[in-house]
Formats: structure tokens, C-alpha cells, sequence
């Protein structure tokens, strides 16, 4: 388990998606993102080490289990998180956990964390307290999503509404985490200072208080909306700009458009990855545009014009002279992709379509104009 890493937002699911969910997902974006299917692509390689990464751990009950109890202690960034509907729990950087006094470290599962666990055990379990300052405003949780756009608003720039599930303060306590009318009193834990101290050797870590989860203070009762936690998940819609010449693999960042900061500090970041889905008749080769057309035999035999459409809706021309062999490319200048000021082209290329039936009059030309050409039937 790598330290830092979300790898329920590595794989795009939630922290309650069910283990078909996952595999579901994690098979969509193996296939998308295997190297041998984006050989042209260098960031191929390590998103899909990433993303097997990923599901090793969520696809095994055990160490999603592990996984998530060391997501929810914080070891992955905050202090933890908290299920998502409302429950009660820890959550990232601040939050009160409900009740009268609180849960102790305790009650806290952190069995077969390995060592890990026993220093979250011994930083939290008995109360270690002890010139703690009380924690300040924290910046809120970056958020990764990975969103999928049409080629052509990839191509010329647009907007895509997405939807995210980020934490919303609780709009029935107000973020205290108590019910309404309850009373708030000094965390018996941490004495109101909000941080408890683990102190070995030389050097001492303070972390934020498992019972007020920072707050320094807890309610007599916990908020019914929140179950005490001070926050609700919830649904957001947002419109994202795409650049003109957006690829698969670029990623945007969107400042405060993250998690809620914890203590009245700032919201966090999202990062967007994008990828491009196909489109059913242009293809992408750097800034170039591949546009496939098909001819008949007599077009590609005695010549012909055709007309393309270009990505902004006009129809440029192509002379197709006589003889125009299958896989031949005409390039027309400066009708492809532009980005950074650089513009690509747009390149037609031919393909030829024989009759899947012919007329007895059109088959005898048909052999004559053979036999012409020096061939039997």
C-alpha cells in the first residue's frame, strides 16, 4: 500500500462501491489504459500501474479491510474518513464523532495494521497528552476525478458537466456535530486543546484528538442529520472547461473546487484527468486530423472528387486523381487540432470499397474491363 495514494480515486469509485463495482471499473479502465492499446501514449504505462496497483488492494477483501481502516486513521493524508450518507466516524482533518463523551482510541479496530497500527495505537491509546497547541485551520482534501469527453469537444475546446461527491458542512449543527440545543463542553480527552502528543526519545507528533476529532469540544448529543461528525456527503455538479487540443491523459486543476478546509480553512483543489472517447469518423495523430473515405472501384480507377467535412462544420474538397491506389493520403493544411498557436492538418485518406453485388450487365463489364488488363475468367 503505497503511502498517500486514494485509490478509491485512482480507480473512480466511491468508498462504499461493492466489490463488483470495483472489478467492474478497474476491467473498464485496464482495457483503456493498457500500453499495448496506447503505444503512442508514454503515460500509459505508469497510469496502468497505478490502476492495477489499485485494485491488488480493493479487489482483496483483507486488504481493502486494512486499506480502509488505515484510510480512515489518516495514514493516507487528514486524519481519515468517514463513510460516506451521513454516518458516524472519523473524517478528513477535523469533525466531532457523536455521543455524550465520545469514543476513545479504543474502540477503534486497528488490528493486523502491522507496525503501523502500533504506532497509531500507541499515539492515541491512554490518553497521551501534553503541550499540545490546539490545531489552526487545515486546507481541505484534493480531489482526483477522471472524466470522459467527446473527441470533438476535446478537439475544439467546450464545457462538461461532471459530478462529484465531496463533504458538505451539516447544515443542522453547523459543523459543531451536535444535535440542535445541545450543549458543547471542553473534550475530556485532549482538555480542549484539540491535539493529543505521542512523544518518544527526543521528538514528540501531535495529531488531532480521535474523541473531537480536533474540535476540542463535544456535544452532549450528537447531530441526527450527521451522525456527529459535522458533515454530510453530498452531490455536486459542476461545468468543467476543456482546452482546444485536450488528449487523453492531460489533467487540469480547478483551486477550490476540492474538499471542505477543516477549522475555517480554505477549500482544496480537484484535478481532473481526461480521456478522450473515440470518435466514428476522425481519428488523432499529434495535432493532425485522420479522416478515412471510402471510394468505389471507378472512382479510385478513373478519378473523382469528394468533399470532407473539417471540424468546424465546412467542406473542403479533394481531387482524387486516376490510378489512387488504397491507403493513399491527401493532406489539406491547417484543418486540424489547434493548440499553443499550432495548428495541425487535415489528412483524407482512401480506402476502397468494392460491391457486395453486381448486376449481370455490370459483372460482364466488369470481366471485360479484367480481361482487358490481361486477366482470365
Amino acid at each position: 500500500m503505497a503511502q498517500g495514494k486514494d485509490y478509491y480515486a485512482t480507480l473512480g469509485v466511491s468508498a462504499s462501491a461493492s466489490a463488483d463495482e470495483i472489478k467492474k471499473q478497474y476491467r473498464r479502465l485496464a482495457k483503456r489504459h493498457h500500453p499495448d492499446a496506447n503505444k503512442s501514449d508514454p503515460k500509459a504505462a505508469e497510469r496502468f500501474k497505478e490502476i492495477s496497483e489499485a485494485y491488488n488492494t480493493l479487489g482483496d477483501p483483507e486488504q481493502r479491510k486494512k486499506y480502509d481502516e488505515m484510510r480512515r486513521l489518516g495514514a493516507f493524508g487528514g486524519f481519515g474518513t468517514r463513510p460516506p450518507g451521513g454516518a458516524g466516524g472519523a473524517r478528513p482533518r477535523g469533525g466531532a464523532p457523536s455521543g455524550d463523551a465520545g469514543p476513545s482510541f479504543e474502540d477503534f479496530d486497528i488490528g493486523g495494521l502491522g507496525g503501523l497500527g502500533d504506532l497509531f495505537s500507541s499515539m492515541f491509546g491512554g490518553g497521551s497528552r501534553g503541550g499540545a497547541r490546539a490545531r489552526g485551520p487545515e486546507r481541505g482534501q484534493e480531489i482526483e476525478a477522471h472524466v470522459d469527453i467527446p473527441f470533438r469537444t476535446a478537439a475544439t475546446g467546450g464545457t462538461v458537466p461532471i459530478s462529484l461527491e465531496v463533504n458538505e458542512e451539516c447544515a443542522t449543527c453547523h459543523g459543531t456535530g451536535g444535535a440542535p440545543g445541545a450543549k458543547l463542553s471542553t473534550c475530556p480527552e485532549c482538555k480542549g486543546r484539540g491535539t493529543v502528543s505521542f512523544g518518544q526519545g527526543g521528538f514528540a507528533v501531535n495529531r488531532p484528538c480521535p474523541m473531537c476529532l480536533g474540535r476540542g469540544q463535544v456535544p452532549s448529543e450528537r447531530c441526527p442529520t450527521c451522525g456527529g461528525s459535522g458533515e454530510v456527503r453530498a452531490k455536486r455538479t459542476i461545468s468543467i472547461k476543456v482546452p482546444a487540443g485536450t488528449d487523453t491523459g492531460t489533467r487540469l486543476r480547478l483551486s477550490g473546487q476540492g474538499g471542505r478546509g477543516a477549522a475555517g480553512g480554505p477549500t482544496g483543489d480537484l484535478f481532473i484527468t481526461f480521456t478522450v472517447l473515440p470518435d466514428r469518423f476522425y481519428k488523432r495523430e499529434g495535432l493532425d486530423l485522420i479522416a478515412t473515405v471510402p471510394l468505389n472501384i471507378a472512382q479510385a480507377t478513373l478519378g473523382s472528387k469528394v468533399s470532407v467535412r473539417t471540424l468546424d462544420g465546412k467542406k473542403v474538397t479533394i481531387r482524387i486523381p486516376h490510378g489512387t491506389p488504397a491507403g493513399k493520403r491527401f493532406r489539406v493544411r491547417e484543418q486540424g487540432i489547434e493548440h499553443n498557436a499550432t495548428k495541425g492538418d487535415l489528412i483524407v485518406e482512401v480506402t476502397i470499397v468494392a460491391p457486395e453485388k453486381l448486376t449481370p450487365e455490370q459483372e460482364k463489364l466488369m470481366k471485360e474491363f479484367a480481361e482487358a488488363g490481361g486477366m482470365k475468367y
